[in-house]
């Protein structure tokens, strides 16, 4: 068994994922990268070890239960356990609209990826997480799920009219809320990470962070000590506002 910490990042070929599995790996976590495509997914592996950095390749579709079997199985017999899971792989569902106009299945579409997938990946990995000593899960949010945010006319946020990605982002608060509580005595803390508007093909290339700054809070959580915070939700400048 491999003696490394080891962290598995959902939706890490690209974007902030992959700038979390860099992060990670130059903190000494051999990092699994999730992907849905295995062929993107090692070119960024190569991309990694290139830098110097221990990194494999793993094939997860995150709305595809037997993919998600097949990868836990996977971190089982090659690892034994799992000491971090990002939960990355989001969607902004091609047509996501205000919610007078957005057509239900595009509402489904969001939900399937961003809350379905999310807990099911999770259910799946919950096993090994537990065999580690103190494990972090990491859930990727946005401000566009805070109540207060987007509820002040004044805010950015709320001339944002993508109901789908904010609805489901809102739902992935309340697993992390949860699923914290459920997990209050075993030592793993779970925490989800607002990255902001980053330069990706979600947020749009003309977005003024870059992927690393948005990696650097769900990294921060991912390494975070046996006195950290459980249950919240946190941006670059601190805890987030529900």
């Amino acid at each position: 068994m491999n003696t490394d910490k080891i962290a598995l990042v959902t939706g890490a070929n690209k974007g902030i994922g992959k700038e979390i599995a860099r992060q990670l790996g130059q903190a000494g976590f051999t990092v699994l990268v999730g992907s849905r495509d295995l062929a993107r997914g090692e070119l960024a592996v190569k991309e990694l070890l290139a830098d110097g950095l221990d990194a494999v390749g793993i094939q997860l579709e995150v709305t595809d239960e037997k993919s998600v079997r097949t990868a836990a199985a996977q971190v089982e017999s090659t690892y034994g356990r799992l000491d971090v899971l990002v939960n990355n792989a989001a969607i902004i569902p091609t047509g996501d609209d205000a919610a007078s106009r957005i057509e239900t299945g595009v509402l489904r579409s969001a939900f399937e990826t961003n809350v379905i997938g999310l807990v099911g990946v999770t259910q799946a990995l919950l096993p090994l997480l537990r065999k580690a000593d103190r494990a972090r899960i990491v859930n990727l949010s946005t401000s566009l799920a805070s109540f207060a945010q987007v509820g002040d006319p004044e805010s950015r946020m709320s001339t944002v009219l993508t109901l789908g990605y904010n609805s489901s982002k809102a739902a992935v608060n309340m697993v992390t809320v949860m699923l914290a509580n459920e997990l209050r005595e075993t030592g793993i803390l779970v925490n989800a990470a607002d990255p902001g508007n980053c330069a990706t093909d979600m947020g749009g290339w003309d977005a003024a962070r870059t992927p690393a700054e948005g990696a650097a809070v769900a990294v921060r959580l991912a390494t975070l000590g046996e006195d950290g915070p459980t249950g919240e939700v946190y941006a670059e400048e601190g805890r987030l506002p529900w």
